[in-house]
């Protein structure tokens, strides 16, 4: 499967600048997921690949070929829509195969392939049926089939499962993953939900005002956000931001935080050496809290705080506790928050080494 390489691209609507200088490089086989808010260029920059707008500069590159310039016909390329494009009037049969009644292909080779993107997407049973007679699910399926059968090196999703409920959702993550590592070819995939990108994606670009915040994999960009956009998007609930003061005595570093408490930084991977003074902003994980019954011996912080509110969603629970008038949030274990009512004041334990510091004036990592 071919590479995809996107160099200084640009795309304006006049004096309004979408993309700017945007870079980015998608390896053989990978499966990138372009993610971030609603209007952050997403969905532009994928329309831009497909050939469905013209880039104002910059070139986009698919193996060795430039296709900046080329017909979406000529690029190379599949594509799977949010509302799914099929034919009403057509059978599924007649859906998958209208993409290739123009190809020129033996009628016995195009057969073959839609026997076997059907079998692949398990909807062997449905071919005969119009889509008014499938459910959602099944509708997206046949069109992931239109897609497969035209047996491309690079495949392209927007945002497809978005009108599925959560249900279908989970079912079509699963199925689509599944279908990456059967077939080992390069998707570009875009959504606005973060659980989409973090269980399917082999590589992640958070995108935001048309800038690549972070790229990496999902590891990286939940362990090591880049930045305060990256920090506050990824991660559900999500990370508290609270701003401090760093203090440095020795090889001692810690940061003030509110009412007196301190957060033990010592140890933590600067990328430049702290100094003593610095505006910082924490970032602390709400499932890097340890309660009484998950206590933290070697704790890189300990305070007492009391309880707002919980929230509970079956196997798993939220407590928002009260930090110098603003929430904190702590996951913890269901029959833990049932413990815990509000009004009531918990100590709790942050875990040694699970900070994310970043400066208040950039915002970028520290």
């Amino acid at each position: 499967m071919p590479t995809v390489s996107f160099e200084h691209i640009v795309k304006s609507y006049g004096s309004l600048t979408v993309l700017n200088d945007l870079n980015l490089a998608v390896e053989d086989g990978d499966f990138l997921v372009l993610l971030g808010p609603s209007g952050c260029g997403k969905t532009t920059l994928l329309n831009l690949l497909a050939g469905l707008l013209e880039v104002t500069d910059g070139r986009i590159m698919i193996g060795d070929r430039d296709v900046t310039d080329l017909d979406p016909k000529d690029r190379g390329l599949a594509m799977v829509f949010q509302s799914y494009a099929l034919y009403p009037t057509k059978t599924v049969h007649g859906n998958l195969k209208f993409g290739l009644s123009a190809s020129k292909l033996p009628r016995e080779e195009i057969e073959q392939r839609i026997a076997w993107a059907a079998k692949l997407l398990q909807i062997e049973p449905l071919l005969h049926r119009k889509p008014g007679q499938l459910s959602g699910g099944q509708r997206q399926r046949v069109a992931i089939g239109r897609a497969l059968v035209k047996n491309v090196g690079v495949f392209l999703f927007d945002e497809p499962l978005s009108n599925l409920d959560a249900k279908l959702r989970t079912e079509m993550r699963l199925e689509i993953k599944k279908l990456h590592d059967e077939l080992k070819s390069t998707i570009v995939y875009v959504t606005h939900d973060q659980i989409e990108a973090m269980t399917m994606a082999t590589k992640i670009a958070v995108m935001d005002g048309g800038v690549i915040q972070q790229f990496g994999t999902p590891d990286e960009i939940y362990e090591r956000p880049a930045n305060l956009f990256v920090a506050g998007f990824i991660g559900s609930p999500a990370m508290n931001l609270r701003e401090a003061t760093l203090r440095v005595n020795g090889s001692k570093v810690t940061a003030d935080l509110a009412a007196g408490m301190a957060l033990d930084l010592t140890g933590y991977d600067f990328e430049t050496a702290p100094q003593d003074g610095t505006r910082i902003i924490v970032g602390l994980r709400p499932e890097h809290f340890g309660v009484p019954d998950m206590a933290e011996p070697n704790a890189a912080a300990s305070f007492t705080l009391p309880v707002q509110y919980t929230e509970r969603t079956g196997s798993d629970a939220t407590v928002y506790l009260s930090l110098d008038n603003q929430l904190l949030a702590l996951r913890v274990a269901p029959d833990a928050a049932s413990r815990l009512k509000p009004g009531t004041s918990v100590s709790v334990d942050f875990m040694p080494g699970k900070a994310n510091i970043f400066d208040a004036q950039t915002g970028r990592r520290m």
